[in-house]
C-alpha cells in the first residue's frame, strides 16, 4: 500500500512542502493529498491591497498544482485523530488518513485580548475580512479618519496602502513601541519616516490600546481617538486544531517541533509555517513571514523524502535575507538581513524597493517548470 502524505493548509509553507513532495517522491509509492478550506491561493501578503480597494488576481490551487502528482481536497479540517492518524473534515470525502502528516493551517488575527475589538475592529488576515474593511473605507466620506494598531510589517503595509489610494482619509498608525523602525538600519529608517510624512500617516508612538469602539478606540493613559474605522494588524493566533488533538504546543497554540521540524511529540506528524514553534539559526523563535513559510516548506519536503527513501536529515535552517516593505505601489523598502535577521547596512528604497519587492512576491506563486516555486526568499 502506498505510503500516505497529507498536508493540512495549502498557504505559502503547505503549499510549498506538497509541491516539493510531489517532484521529490514522483518514482516512489507516496501519494500527496493537500486539503484546504478554499480552492483558491490566498496571497497574504497582498491583502492590504485588497483593503485598500484594488483587485488582486485570483490564483486556482488545482493551476497552481497543474503537472503535479498532489490530489486535492477541498474542505475545511475540523479535527486531527493522532490514535487513527485521520484528518477529519466538514466536506466531502469526511475523513482521510495518513502516514506522514504536514500541518500547515497558519494563523489569524487576535482581537479578542483588547474589549470592542472583535466587535467594531477591521483585519487584513484573510480575503472576506479585507473586502470588510474595502467597504468600510468606500462608504466614509472624505476627510474620515481611520485608525490602524499596530507598527509592524501588516500596520506599516497597511497604513501606507490605505493613505496612497484614499488620499483623503486622514490615516494614524498607532504602536505600543517606541518607534515604527525598529530592525531597520539607519538609512531605512529615514526613508520611512519620510515616506510616512508624504502619505499623511500620523504615526502615535508608546500608544495602547484599552478599548475599541464604534467610533475609535480608548487608551491606557485615558486618550481618546475618533475614528470611523478602526484596522487590527497586532497579534495572531494560531487554529486550536493542533492543541486539541493532543499535540505538544507553545502557548500560542504552535506546535513544537525538532530542528527537523518533526513533532516532538508524534514522530509522523510534522509542523510548518505560522503553526510551527519553530527555532531560526540565530536560537530566537522564528517570525512568521512568507519568506519562513516557504524556506519551511521547502526544508520540510526534503526531510520527509529523505527519510522516506531511508536517509538521515539534516536540519532545515532557517535563516533570512531580507524585510520587504511596500509603501504604497510605487515605494518601499527592502532590508538586507543577516542570517540571523539582524539589518545589515545594504538597503534598497523607492520604486526599485517596490519593483524588488513586487517580482519577489510574483515569484513566490509562479509555477517552476518541476511545479515547485522558482524562489524560496520572500517576506510580506
Amino acid at each position: 500500500m502506498s505510503h500516505r502524505v497529507v498536508v493540512v493548509g495549502a498557504g505559502y509553507a503547505g503549499l510549498s512542502a506538497a509541491k516539493r513532495l510531489a517532484r521529490k517522491l514522483r518514482r516512489s509509492d507516496v501519494t500527496v493529498t493537500l486539503v484546504n478550506a478554499s480552492d483558491r491561493f490566498v496571497e497574504r501578503v497582498r491583502l492590504h491591497q485588497l483593503a485598500a480597494g484594488q483587485r488582486l488576481v485570483e490564483l486556482s490551487l488545482r493551476h497552481q498544482l497543474s503537472g503535479t502528482t498532489v490530489q486535492l481536497v477541498v474542505a475545511r479540517v475540523t479535527a486531527i485523530d493522532t490514535t487513527g492518524r485521520t484528518v477529519y473534515m466538514d466536506a466531502a470525502p469526511g475523513a482521510i488518513s495518513y502516514d506522514t502528516l504536514v500541518y500547515a493551517m497558519g494563523s489569524g488575527g487576535r482581537l479578542d485580548d483588547v474589549p470592542g475589538a472583535v466587535e467594531h475592529a477591521y483585519t487584513v488576515v484573510d480575503p472576506e475580512q479585507a473586502t470588510r474593511l474595502r467597504h468600510r473605507v468606500a462608504e466614509v466620506a472624505s476627510g474620515s479618519t481611520v485608525a490602524v494598531v499596530g507598527g509592524g510589517l501588516t500596520g506599516l503595509e497597511t497604513a501606507s496602502e490605505l493613505a496612497e489610494s484614499h488620499p483623503e482619509l486622514r490615516v494614524r498608525l498607532l504602536t505600543g513601541a517606541d518607534d515604527v523602525e525598529s530592525g531597520l538600519a539607519a538609512r531605512a529608517r529615514t526613508h520611512l519616516r519620510r515616506a510616512l510624512d508624504r502619505l499623511g500617516v500620523s504615526v502615535h508612538p508608546k500608544t495602547f490600546v484599552a478599548a475599541v469602539r464604534e467610533d475609535g478606540l480608548s487608551t491606557r493613559d485615558g486618550a481618546l481617538f475618533a475614528a470611523d474605522a478602526v484596522v487590527w494588524t497586532t497579534g495572531f493566533r494560531t487554529p486550536e486544531l493542533a492543541r486539541a488533538a493532543g499535540f505538544a504546543t507553545d502557548e500560542s497554540g504552535r506546535m513544537l517541533v525538532d530542528a527537523t521540524l518533526r513533532s516532538v511529540s508524534h514522530p509522523e506528524v510534522y509542523a510548518v509555517g505560522d503553526a510551527a514553534a519553530a527555532v531560526s539559526v540565530s536560537g530566537a523563535p522564528s517570525r512568521m513571514s512568507c519568506q519562513t513559510a516557504l524556506l519551511m516548506g521547502r526544508g520540510v519536503a526534503d526531510v520527509i523524502a529523505a527519510r522516506l527513501m531511508g536517509r538521515d536529515p539534516g536540519p532545515v535552517r532557517i535563516r533570512y535575507v531580507f524585510t520587504n516593505i511596500s509603501l504604497g505601489r510605487r515605494d518601499g523598502i527592502v532590508q538586507f538581513t543577516r542570517a540571523d535577521d539582524r539589518p545589515s547596512r545594504f538597503v534598497l528604497t523607492g520604486r526599485a524597493a517596490a519593483v524588488f519587492k513586487e517580482t519577489v512576491v510574483r515569484s513566490t506563486v509562479r509555477s517552476g517548470p518541476r511545479g515547485e516555486p522558482d524562489r524560496d526568499e520572500s517576506d510580506g
